[in-house]
């Protein structure tokens, strides 16, 4: 049985989307309470290098949090690998809610990023996979519009039709489960593509990795983002700017 899921969301210098970050996960947080009352939810919070003003949003967002719901964990890494690995290992390894904490396999780890919002039901369709005994999942991701072009939507309608699942690894939209992810070794302190060793590592386990399409995550259409090859990179060589 699941009993708790926290979601964890590495940040560099990401003064402008935290904020929106933080507040989607919120909204996302009460409806799955609202169904699952007994769900122990936490956030985690990694603050890596941060020189701009995001460690004070997120510090603002703490007063709306229980203790020990919502932490937040400091590294000078600049490696998202890192900061995944560091969050997990601040709430599985710290055993968080205190003395009512879940064992690790009654628990789920929902990555996320710094730079997307997650939709409303984002926890539910994580804690139901759980249930449905998922060992991965594999979210899906889209972009900010408001980051694109008339022309640029366009063509994303057209290569993203309803209903197509194309099954890509998006650390922006990612699930686990604690246990699986204890005994795959947790993530790689990479710079960039630790979601894709990881889920590789899974696949090459004989782990039951599903894709879906429930709860997409909207994420920024920016082309320069913190990483040299990540989803910044493909926007901005599938919709350049002229």
């Amino acid at each position: 049985m699941l009993r708790r899921i926290d979601a964890v969301v590495p940040a560099h210098d990401e003064e402008e989307l935290i904020g929106a970050c933080l507040d989607a996960l919120l909204v996302a947080r009460a409806a799955v309470l609202r169904r699952r009352p007994e769900l122990q939810v936490g956030i985690v919070v990694v603050l890596d290098d941060c020189r701009d003003d995001t460690a004070r949003i997120v510090r603002e967002r703490l007063a709306r949090f229980d203790p020990g719901e919502m932490v937040t964990v400091v590294i000078d890494e600049r490696s998202v690998g890192a900061g995944r690995r560091a969050g997990v290992a601040a709430t599985v390894g710290s055993g968080a809610a205190g003395s009512g904490a879940a064992d690790v396999s009654e628990r789920w780890i929902a990555n996320t990023d710094a730079d997307s919002r997650v939709p409303e039901d984002w926890f539910s369709v994580h804690a139901d996979a759980f249930d449905d005994g998922v060992d991965v999942l594999l979210g899906t991701v889209r972009p900010d519009f408001t980051d694109f072009s008339e022309d640029d939507v366009e063509r994303w309608s057209l290569t993203h039709p309803p209903g197509h699942l194309p099954g890509n690894v998006h650390g922006a939209n990612l699930g686990v489960r604690a246990d699986r992810l204890d005994e795959l070794g947790g993530f790689r302190e990479l710079p960039e593509h630790e979601d894709v060793e990881l889920v590789e590592r899974a696949r090459a386990a004989g782990l039951r990795v599903v894709p879906t399409l429930d709860a997409p995550v909207d994420t920024s259409g920016r082309r320069r983002g913190r990483t040299p090859g990540g989803y910044a990179a493909f926007l901005a060589e599938t919709y350049p700017r002229s």
